[in-house]
């Protein structure tokens, strides 16, 4: 059966699939598609259609969700192989955030509201329960967004309560959440509790003075504590719920030292795993926990990046480990499921194919959700007996893969000889050779900011005729230790040098034009950008800073930041040790301070910050503003009043894109389709 993407249109009690446009081949080079009229921006930042499948633990059904008339995100129920739909919710104020199976009949869920940003939330986002068949439901969590349909027997539960896990026992109607709560210094705590959705009564599973994660095994024993104080995290392991913690292992938070561990998960045989150091980068271990030992040799290691994948498992045993190296992927371990796995990747050879399985299956059924550079996403139903895909829904129907800009893994050197990893998406149909680049930088700065996939602002700069260069530099999580410690200390000095070497490798290459070359991020990439704009004038021709940190010790200081939702340990004792010290390094600090250096910057500049941001409150973007405007005619301000720390609505991504769209017009120019020759010469770099 030939495989396709598929469009959703519904009513509360039926669900049309209409197939779309096949997954494309990444060797298409046709120039058409750039020269024909512009991809709506609408395109790119409205919200998604479809949002996401899961299936029950026996393979009989599937829970959805898509969104329906008038936009709200509604869960159905997809019977197989039938395809019989039925909706279950139709709330019209609010959206289905996540879905979970209590059990074959029963399902939990959660709701957002996607039509406000963060500083018009007022609701939390509760706990629900109701059978397949519409019957049973139950509110197990107060303070939700609608209340219709409210009344209960007894007092649910508070709104600080989250679905921690399903059941793995069959037939119960039990789940397990936690519940926080902070101490009057602001610190947070959570217990286990066991609750059961049909009569909302729950008791508590486990506690632990000053415990914020928990792990539990497949026969629902909360195994695995994990504590922090200021400096130190501990990790504690009990047998069940009748034996005591034990210590197994104190690690400092910012420190990592030989031996340190987290924990990872447990298997059906009771197996537990961890991850640890191995070769300069993070590899999954079985840890014996009669001895308190990790076992020598690792169970999976990625060479070059760390091991942050998640198990593939079934009620009898491990099937499988996903991870990510330049791409996502799964290591199978059963002989079926790798078998399944190349037959799939067969009819779907252009896309990323993560395979879901049931619990204790009970039908042929596995769900497939793929992605690429290029498409967004679609989830699919492969039968094992049949070899039929079947598509279900895609989660931006509005994008035609064909016409998106394939994003590559590169690598290039920095100054100083490090290697760094990158991904490079040149604009389809523009010839791929001296093209406007931006150079995009993610922000954290501790996580992997680049992925094989579609990601909305990188496609929409390409669908302009703009190159993209998103740079993991020093201090990226995902590439192993020395990688990560090389950015402690290095807010604009390596870290910075290493974004405008990229650029200068792009330029090297032949890809980039080195008049015609702009920086934007947000949050960290938001510094980052100013902070390029000042080292680099003469190659960073504009920038584009969105909720963007402008002076470090801000960061750290209540009376700049009011209601920073940095924790007190980072900013008392993390900040010191990977940003910088207050007193010992005043003068980097000073030195590497946006504020500090304002008047430097005279290249064209967006800026852009959210009212209600509590990560860079608006202080930061309102003092820097004053300070760039005295001698920079060329800034632009735009302030989201209702919005946090990045954009949430649709209309406030598709404003602010405009915004920086008309920036780089104006100062770098987009390429013209179709440049002559240059696809002949020079050739992007092969995909994953």
């Amino acid at each position: 059966m030939q495989s396709s993407l598929a469009r959703f249109t519904l009513s509360l009690s039926t669900l049309i699939l209409v197939t779309s446009a096949s997954l494309p081949a990444y060797a298409d080079t046709d120039a058409k598609a750039a020269s024909s009229a512009a991809i709506p921006i609408g395109d790119f930042f409205n919200n998604n259609a479809f949002s996401g499948a899961v299936m029950s633990p026996d393979g009989r059904h599937l829970a959805v969700l898509v969104s329906a008339k008038g936009g709200r995100v509604q869960l159905y129920t997809v019977e197989l192989p039938s395809m019989k739909v039925s909706g279950l919710t139709s709330f019209e104020d609010a959206d289905i955030a996540s879905v979970a199976w209590v059990n074959d009949q029963r399902v939990i869920y959660s709701v957002a509201d996607r039509n406000i940003a963060q500083g018009d939330v007022q609701y939390g986002p509760g706990l629900y329960a109701i059978n397949i068949d519409g019957s049973g439901y139950r509110q197990l969590v107060s303070n939700t967004f609608s209340r219709k349909n409210l009344s209960s027997s007894r007092a649910m539960l508070t709104a600080n309560t989250r679905l921690l896990s399903t059941s793995n026992m069959a037939g119960t109607d039990d789940v397990f959440v936690t519940q926080t709560q902070w101490s009057t210094s602001g610190k947070p705590s959570s217990t286990v509790h066991r609750l059961n959705t049909v009569t909302g009564i729950s008791k508590l599973a486990a506690s632990l003075n000053e415990a914020q994660g928990w792990l539990m095994d497949k026969h629902d024993e909360v195994r695995i504590a994990t504590t922090s104080d200021d400096k130190k995290s501990t990790i504690y392991y009990r047998d069940n719920a009748e034996t005591p913690w034990r210590k197994l292992h104190e690690s400092d938070i910012f420190h990592a030292a030989k031996g340190d561990f987290s924990p990872a998960f447990f298997d059906a045989s009771g197996n537990f795993y961890v991850r640890a150091a191995y070769k300069g980068v993070e590899a999954l271990y079985l840890y014996d926990l009669q001895t308190a030992t990790i076992r020598q040799t690792p169970l999976a290691d990625t060479p070059g990046y760390d091991f942050s994948g998640q198990p593939v498992n079934n009620d009898k045993k491990l099937l499988g480990l996903r991870y990510e190296t330049d791409a996502e992927g799964t290591l199978w371990y059963d002989k079926e499921m790798n078998a399944i796995q190349a037959k799939i990747d067969a009819l779907l050879p252009n896309t990323v194919n993560i395979l879901s399985v049931p619990t204790r299956a009970q039908t042929p059924f596995v769900l497939v959700s793929a992605w690429s550079d290029i498409e967004p996403g679609a989830a699919l139903i492969y039968n094992k007996e049949t070899g039929i895909l079947m598509p279900l829904g895609g989660r931006q129907p509005a994008i035609d893969p064909l016409r998106m800009s394939p994003k590559t893994m590169v690598r290039y050197k920095a100054r100083d000889g490090l290697e760094i990893p990158a991904y490079l998406t040149l604009p389809k149909g523009h010839g791929g050779k001296n093209l406007p680049m931006v150079v995009m930088v993610h922000g954290g700065p501790w996580v992997r900011g680049g992925h094989w996939n579609w990601n909305a602002e990188t496609q929409f700069l390409a669908s302009r005729g703009y190159a993209v260069l998103e740079p993991d530099y020093r201090g990226s999580l995902g590439y192993g230790a020395a990688h990560y410690k090389a950015g402690w200390k290095q807010w604009g000095l390596k870290m910075q040098d290493d974004i405008a070497d990229g650029a200068r490798w792009a330029i090297a290459k032949g890809y980039a034009d080195p008049q015609r070359i702009c920086i934007a991020g947000a949050s960290y990439g938001g510094y980052s950008t100013l902070m390029g704009l000042i080292n680099d004038p003469d190659l960073f021709k504009c920038g584009i800073n969105w909720v963007g940190v402008t002076d470090i010790n801000m960061m750290r200081d209540g009376h700049w930041t009011g209601d920073s939702d940095l924790s007190d340990s980072y900013k008392k004792y993390g900040m010191n040790d990977m940003v910088g010290d207050r007193v010992a390094d005043a003068a980097q600090l000073k030195a590497t301070s946006p504020l500090e250096q304002a008047a430097r910057i005279k290249q064209p500049l967006l800026l852009g910050y959210g009212g209600a941001d509590t990560r860079v409150p608006i202080s930061h973007g309102r003092a820097f503003l004053d300070a760039v405007r005295k001698n920079n005619p060329q800034v632009e301000w735009v302030v989201y009043q209702e919005e946090g720390h990045g954009w949430a609505l649709p209309k406030n991504n598709i404003d602010f894109w405009t915004r920086a769209e008309k920036l780089l017009a104006r100062s770098i120019g987009p390429a013209a389709a179709g440049t002559p020759g240059a696809a002949a010469t020079t050739a992007p770099p092969s995909a994953p």
